[in-house]
């Protein structure tokens, strides 16, 4: 059954009435919180739908962050800002918004700007110049990093040496503007926590690392790396961390992914930053899976706080 933009506007935005009620009930508790071992972020990912159908500006993201679900760090997603890296108006604007609302810009995850692992050294280099603009709007914004892919072709050793060159190349140039490099398991050879891991120790620079996501382990031809295997292999070097969720039980917790014992591995390494939500899942809301993810999150760090 199709339904017409208006009615499917509605839809939408009644969801997003009942995830900030949902977020209010437990808005006291947050507050009560001091000093939590980690922070909750926003990936805009989790509102890719709504930013796709333009029912969301994206300029706005800082602001919906902030005021409908009160969580005050964002990680942007380039493909809602295409043409725009350069665009001093759309990162001022950004920037703007986010100052005004007291939040803070983390990160921006680009994609679509060629394989940084390139078989062809020439398309590699260029993969690496593609990127330069991000790392740029990434200064703009006041980020510390950019999420890039190490997507190669070739036997494991060859894809290691092709992704470690082209990240150590951009890598230089983002340690030339304080901006981290940090690559996502994200299909493929990057899913393999020990093979990332590799590629991190090859690179050898501080400012290259992971950002370890709870459920991009799908290796191809429906093989999937183990997860918590995957995210202890890649949480020495992460400077940032994706809590991905689908589904919810009825008692809150993640259907694919035990939220408990991953933020066990996270907390156990030593990681003190931002958790982003990215919520991917289809039976709830954008809004109500964003309020859920952040629920589950919320009690499981209280559940580890002292541990």
């Amino acid at each position: 059954m199709t339904t017409s933009p208006i009615r499917d506007r509605r839809l939408f935005l009644q969801g997003l009435a009942a995830g900030s009620a949902a977020f209010a009930l437990g808005a006291t508790r947050l507050n009560a919180q001091t000093a939590p071992w980690f922070r909750v972020s926003l990936a805009q990912w989790s509102l890719h739908r709504a930013f796709f159908a333009k029912k969301l500006d994206a300029m706005e993201f800082p602001v919906i962050a902030k005021r409908d679900f009160g969580i005050e760090g964002v990680e942007f997603v380039n493909q809602f800002y295409k043409g725009k890296a350069e665009d001093t108006a759309v990162l001022d604007g950004l920037k703007k918004r986010c100052a005004d609302n007291g939040v803070t810009p983390l990160l921006i995850m680009c994609d679509g700007e060629g394989f940084l692992g390139d078989a062809d050294k020439a398309k590699r280099a260029q993969a690496v110049k593609n990127h330069h603009k991000w790392v740029n709007a990434a200064v703009a914004l006041g980020c510390h990093s950019i999420r890039v892919n190490a997507y190669s072709t070739g036997s494991p050793e060859e894809q290691m040496e092709r992704a470690a060159e082209g990240l150590a190349s951009l890598t230089e140039y983002g340690t030339s503007k304080n901006i981290n490099i940090i690559v996502e398991n994200h299909g493929g050879l990057s899913s393999n926590g020990e093979w990332l891991a590799g590629v991190m120790k090859k690179v050898n620079n501080p400012r290259c690392g992971t950002l370890p996501d709870f459920g991009n382990f799908r290796l191809g031809e429906g093989k999937e790396y183990d997860r918590y295997k995957g995210v202890k292999e890649m949480m020495p070097f992460a400077k940032g961390v994706s809590a991905k969720s689908h589904d919810f039980d009825a008692n809150g917790d993640e259907t694919k992914t035990d939220y408990k014992r991953m933020l066990e591995i996270v907390k156990g390494a030593g990681y003190r930053g931002w958790i982003g939500i990215e919520y991917e899942g289809g039976k709830l809301s954008e809004p109500e899976g964003i309020v859920a993810t952040r629920k589950l999150l919320e009690k499981v760090r209280t559940q580890l706080a002292g541990a």
